[in-house]
């Protein structure tokens, strides 16, 4: 059997084209004895360190086992059992197999598209497709040329896809094997168009190039089933035959190739919908595109069928080239980009002239204070570790560069005098972090801060994740928490014992991170920052969806499909794929054996897809910054920034695998708390005209926001704002900042259990135990309560002297229960403390009690960062609450349940929130003098911040708008328009100035024949008036600027009814803000209705209940069913949510006369299991009605009053409300004596009242008691 190795491979990094993943390409490669694979994926390398890992950890393991294999063989030959020859022929071939497989190659390549003429050529259709050519890295040097040429067509090439061209390739040749590709190939298509002399011009420039590294590739992909392409084989016939005649005449060497985009046979039609997909066509397109289905990872022997005979040496020639290529490594050491350090500071030259090499040897070597840690050759190794003395010489500039920010920082945190533990900590810190290799990374890291602080308005997070634990952080302003103020500890974030690179993100302001990444782009160079790349997948119910479409499977039922799929097992475990889900789910089971093909098809093929990658994006906060054009080192592509809509450079490689590279991440993330916080200030200083700083951590003992704590009123702020947080922080009654951090930590699942012993501690219901007396001294704050990582570091180290990083490794092993490590390090840890003078008992015991909770145990750093954070936006609502909730509803404006609960808790607070006002909103919430907060006139749809500045502008420069004409006689009309002016009428911007109802606006005035509407007439009328009184200033004879033209008449026009009035105002605005719809029966849904529509989300909590919903009818759609019987589905909605209904037979015939927009609906029902699937719960309902009837049905209403609380001037307003609210319920009042518990009940006999939104908002404005009967 001859040799060979697929050298065109499509794996599913060529995006809807290729349909196998790496893993699966691989393994079969190797099992059929094949000694490589290269992956040659359409204009890109996304999946080459995926590739180039998965060999890697393959080949670790055979590895693993050829040792073993090799120990045995060994033992069997040194002993004397008779019987042994056979277990070492056994052994023997064995290890042939895993030496052969240890051999595999993976071959790095691309199948790159070349432009037909310069790649920066982009002139129609010609320029925008290339011809196809193969290139394969030989060695490092062609690996790093194959980046440029990818790189660089994406970045300067892209035209429809990434193209490169003839002087790119000829410019970065130099270590890349070339083959002339498939059908698409600049030879093979001027064969098929019989243009032999372009075919013979393009071998004989290929070959000027690569010389003997340029192949001709022979392809043979012969049709078997009916629906496939049938016409490549023949086209491939007649090229192939030239290429054997001009392989000879040229004396280049051919290659055989199946073009392989999927990994089996029986994968064909699974990637035949994938093509539908990628190309939007139906399955049963006639003019779709088609593969032969013939292009799967063939073995050796398949293959032999094909070429064996007609080409051996085509096959042989394969293996050569797999044998030319070298191994080598495309990981890396860390690649530290350079910092500029003042040369007045100290520079290279002047420390290599100062130092020797014996100098930097000792100084990398030894520990912190001077003493030697390691022995000669582990200290050599360590050196060239770090890229040898030479870039040691930069390292130890950048670290005393640090040190000299660091003391300086340190002086202004501490004071002039440090103490002796702040001493030891920086000296400890700054030595790992010179030793490590790192003191460039937080230069560039605290210059990037410093910057967004001091020059770009940008707010800047104290820090986020085990960063906080660094005191040197802390000095350079990264972090604002002292770290030996709170334990917080620095080998939590670098463990000296290991080498890791550092990992500190940063939280900015949404409205900041972008001028921060400009900021550092602009400093180190567009080519050397770049994004991250992220790969989106296809999710169980996406294949479901997709393959649904192209096989053109009923919506209906693809929804069914869908909805069958559960998200978690019956334990509570994720799903993990659709085959998982069709073992859980018998329906899903039905599907895949039913009889109906187009369902079994899209269950099967669903099953094939699931996984694919689909499509790419950019990671969210994730940023490379190199010290070399990033291009140097990985290959990248391009995406839209979706701020400026410019391209931005993205790696070609994600997240997770970036770093082996040595490409240095840093994460710069948008946190919208620290823009609301920013805003809250901005609000304080212009309501109340000081600048409160929030980073002053003296606010931590502020008494009223352990208040609002204590009390649970954490709606919107930060962390601690849901149900079950405000539950324990009521019982908790914190009292200190430590009691926030250990609640933030212990609020997780798992965790959690532990909160009532800690609540029970806290206030002496639950004695506080340690195991041992001295550990008080770190479990004191969380009395005695083991809520951290960090107090199991450091418990380690007091009990049994574990090192620093032994610690490190302890938590590691323990966070993640690595059972051979924590077995490894048991022992030294009671013999430890048993040489401490401790129980053995109790260290066992102690040992228990960390391997039970430790799994759950918090990173305190991360956890005192983040309840500063919450601190702070707490603080900023205890003391300024409307400026605060004011911010607080500017962020949220796109988020229309959020704002709701927002709003609402603006009206427990006792805080108006009032609709746009042309004289007092800004651009986006704000608040007032009085303490209300106002609706931003940016908010409303259609006006644009431009509009609004120059309104605002206006206002401030002469005054604020006394009518509606002194308005439009002063506005900006190039900036207001007509839209403009519309919304901000809806909305009710001009309630305060106009006088008169909004419908006025838009009325015509029946009187006139014109037809133009009073908004219109304002416009006219306010342009013409700018135009005479500019005239009239610059005129020859003076006449001021006194303009005389009569205002416009108000129309005579029908009047909206209030749900018009609100309905249009929601339009522009996204909510009910003047009032509700509903507020007329406020009281009857407050008293009748228990549940809100948001509520039958979850239907469990709800089971075997008879509940009452109301609200208004928002959306409504009568359907047939596919038997043709009619269905009908209605969208109900309350003051906190929507949720929809169907009904389908009898209830749809019963309750269809209530399906219509803007009727007002009670509905009675219960929750109970669905008829024919038990697992499932529904709504049932039982009973309908508008809620007018239901109003009129009212009896009685009781309203109670306190006998003290009743004066002349509360009777006066009450029976003035009374008169005004006429109706048919019969009205009692019940007034009682507190004191004395004795009460008397009267009812009116002249008065009956109607239940109206103006006597419930009296009564509720009052705070007097009412219920209805």
């Amino acid at each position: 059997m001859p040799e060979f190795v697929h050298l065109h491979v499509h794996s599913q990094y060529s995006i809807l084209d290729g349909q196998a993943s790496i893993q699966r390409l691989v393994d079969k490669a190797m099992a059929d004895g094949q000694p490589g694979i290269a992956i040659t994926d359409h204009g890109d390398m996304f999946g080459i360190k995926e590739f180039y890992n998965y060999v890697k950890k393959v080949k670790g393991k055979l590895k693993d086992k050829a040792s073993e294999c090799e120990k045995r063989l060994a033992e069997l030959r040194e002993g004397a059992a008779e019987d042994a020859a056979s277990e070492i022929a056994a052994c023997e071939r064995q290890l042939g197999e895993l030496r052969r497989k240890l051999a595999f190659k993976p071959i790095i390549g691309c199948e790159v598209y070349v432009a037909r003429r310069r790649l920066t050529d982009k002139e129609g259709k010609p320029d925008q497709s290339g011809y196809h050519l193969i290139l394969l890295a030989k060695n490092l040097k062609g690996y790093h040329n194959l980046i440029k040429i990818v790189s660089k067509a994406w970045t300067d090439g892209f035209y429809m896809r990434p193209r490169t061209d003839r002087t790119e390739i000829e410019k970065y040749h130099e270590g890349l094997i070339c083959c002339s590709a498939c059908l698409a190939g600049e030879v093979p298509r001027a064969i098929t168009a019989d243009d032999f002399e372009k075919a013979e011009e393009s071998i004989r420039w290929h070959k000027s190039v690569f010389g003997e590294d340029y192949y001709l590739e022979l392809q043979l992909h012969k049709a078997t089933v009916e629906r496939a392409n049938h016409e490549a084989y023949p086209m491939q016939l007649k090229v192939n035959e030239h290429l054997r005649r001009l392989a000879a005449k040229y004396g280049v060497r051919m290659v055989c190739t199946n073009d392989v985009h999927f990994v089996d046979e029986d994968n064909a039609e699974a990637h035949d919908r994938l093509i539908c997909l990628s190309t939007g066509k139906d399955l049963d397109d006639p003019k779709r595109m088609l593969y032969s289905k013939q292009e799967w990872l063939k073995t050796t022997a398949e293959m032999a069928a094909i070429f064996g005979e007609t080409d051996p040496e085509a096959m042989a020639t394969t293996v050569d080239i797999c044998n030319q290529v070298e191994c080598y490594s495309i990981d890396h050491a860390p690649i530290m980009p350079t910092f500029e350090i003042p040369a007045e500071f100290g520079t290279e030259e002047e420390y290599r002239a100062r130092l020797t090499e014996q100098d930097l040897f000792d100084e990398f070597t030894r520990d912190e204070h001077g003493n030697v840690v390691m022995s000669e050759e582990e200290g050599r190794k360590k050196i060239e570790k770090l890229g040898g003395y030479d870039k040691l010489y930069r390292i130890k500039l950048e670290a005393d560069y640090l040190g000299h920010l660091t003391m300086l920082g340190a002086h202004k945190r501490y004071g002039e005098h440090l103490t002796d533990e702040q001493s030891e900590r920086l000296k400890f810190e700054l030595h790992i972090m010179k030793t490590m290799g790192f003191p460039g990374y937080f230069l560039i890291v605290q210059d990037f801060i410093r910057a967004a602080r001091e020059e770009l308005d940008v707010s800047v997070g104290p820090g986020r994740g085990s960063a906080a634990g660094s005191a040197v952080a802390y000095c350079l302003g990264i972090t604002q928490i002292d770290p030996i103020a709170y334990d917080l500890l620095f080998e939590r974030f670098l463990n000296p014992d290991r080498i890791s690179l550092p990992d500190i993100d940063v939280d900015f302001d949404d409205d900041g991170r972008g001028r921060v990444l400009n900021w550092v782009t602009q400093k180190y160079g567009k080519e050397k920052v770049a994004h991250i790349i992220t790969y989106g997948t296809m999710a169980t119910k996406l294949a479901i969806k997709d393959v649904a479409r192209v096989e053109k499977l009923l919506l209906a039922e693809s929804d069914r499909l869908c909805k069958l799929v559960p998200d978690k097992t019956p334990d509570g475990k994720a799903v993990k794929n659709l085959s998982q889900a069709i073992e859980l789910v018998p329906e899903l089971k039905a599907a895949e054996q039913s009889d109906n093909p187009v369902l079994r098809d899209t269950i099967r093929y669903a099953k094939m897809l699931e996984g694919n990658v689909r499509n790419t994006g950019v990671h969210a906060c994730g940023t490379i910054i190199c010290r070399d054009d990033i291009t140097d080192w990985v290959p990248v592509s391009t995406a839209d920034d979706k701020v400026s809509g410019e391209k931005m450079l993205v790696t070609q490689y994600e997240g997770s695998v970036i770093e082996d590279t040595g490409l240095i991440k840093m994460d710069f993330l948008g946190l919208k708390t620290l823009s609301i916080i920013k805003d809250a200030l901005e609000n304080i200083r212009q309501t109340k005209g000081i600048r409160v700083d929030i980073d002053d951590f003296s606010i931590i003992t502020d008494p009223a926001t352990y208040k609002l704590y204590s009390e649970g009123r954490t709606v919107g702020t930060f962390q601690f704002e849901s149900a079950g947080m405000q539950k324990y922080l009521r019982e908790l009654q914190p009292s200190t900042f430590e009691d926030l951090i250990a609640m933030n930590a212990l609020y997780r699942p798992g965790p959690m259990d532990y909160i009532p012993d800690f609540i029970a501690r806290k206030h002496g219901r639950s004695p506080i135990v340690y195991d041992i007396p001295v550990m008080e001294k770190y479990l004191k704050d969380t009395y005695g309560v083991t809520v951290y990582q960090e107090q199991v570091m450091l418990l380690s180290r007091l009990l049994a002297n574990f090192t620093r990083g032994e610690s490190d490794t302890l938590r590691k092993a323990m966070g993640k229960k690595l059972k051979d490590k924590l077995d490894a390090l048991k022992p030294k840890f009671i013999s430890g403390g048993q040489k401490n003078g401790h129980d053995p008992k109790v260290l066992e015991k102690i040992w228990g009690d960390w391997e039970k909770f430790a799994s759950y145990a918090f990173n305190k750093s991360h956890a005192t960062c983040y309840s500063w954070v919450a601190f702070q936006t707490a603080y900023l609502k205890a003391n300024y609450p409307s400026e605060y909730m004011a911010a607080v509803l500017s962020r949220n404006l796109t988020n229309v349940e959020q704002l709701t609960i927002y709003m609402n808790e603006c009206k427990r607070m006792d805080i108006r929130v009032l609709g746009p006002d042309i004289n007092e909103s800004m651009r986006t919430f704000s608040a007032n003098k009085e303490g209300d907060v106002r609706f931003g006139m940016a908010a409303v749809k259609g006006v644009g911040e431009a509009a609004v500045d120059s309104i605002i502008a206006e206002r401030e420069a002469n005054g604020r708008f006394k009518d509606i004409y002194d308005f439009i006689e002063r506005v900006n009309f190039s900036l207001v328009n007509r839209k403009c002016l519309e919304n901000l009428a809806y909305a009710g911007a001009f309630d305060s100035i106009s006088g008169f109802a909004r419908c006025k606006f838009f009325g015509a005035d029946a009187r006139e024949s014109s037809g133009m509407t009073f908004l219109e007439q304002l416009m006219r009328y306010g342009q013409r008036f700018q135009v005479e009184k500019n005239n009239a200033q610059q005129s020859l004879f003076g006449g001021g600027d006194h303009v005389d033209i009569q205002h416009p008449v108000l129309p005579a026009c029908a009047d909206w009814s209030q749900l018009e009035t609100l309905n249009k105002e929601r339009e522009v605005i996204g909510l009910y803000l003047s009032a509700h719809p509903l507020d007329d029966y406020a009281i009857i849904m407050r008293n009748m209705c228990k549940t809100q529509l948001s509520e039958l989300q979850n239907l469990e909590v709800l089971k075997g209940q008879e509940i009452a919903v109301a609200g208004m009818v928002v959306g409504v759609q009568n359907l047939l069913t596919k038997n043709g019987k009619p269905w009908g589905k209605f969208t109900l909605e309350d003051y906190n949510g929507t949720h929809e209904f169907a009904l389908f037979g009898k209830d749809y015939e019963n309750f269809r006369k209530y399906l219509f927009s803007d009727y007002f609906l009670f509905i009675r029902g219960k929750v109970q299991p669905r008829p024919y699937n038990d697992k499932e719960l529904e709504f049932k309902i039982v009973s309908m009605m508008q809620l007018s009837e239901l109003s009129e049905s009212i009896k009685e209403m009781h309203i109670q009053l306190p006998v003290e609380e009743v004066t002349r001037t509360l009777i006066d307003e009450l029976t003035a409300r009374v008169r005004e609210s006429k109706g048919q319920t019969v009205l009692r009042l019940n007034l009682y004596d507190r004191e004395s518990q004795v009460s008397l009940s009267l009812f009116s006999k002249s008065y009956r009242v109607g239940i109206t939104s103006e006597l419930v908002s009296y009564l509720d404005d009052q705070n007097i008691r009412y219920s209805i009967m």
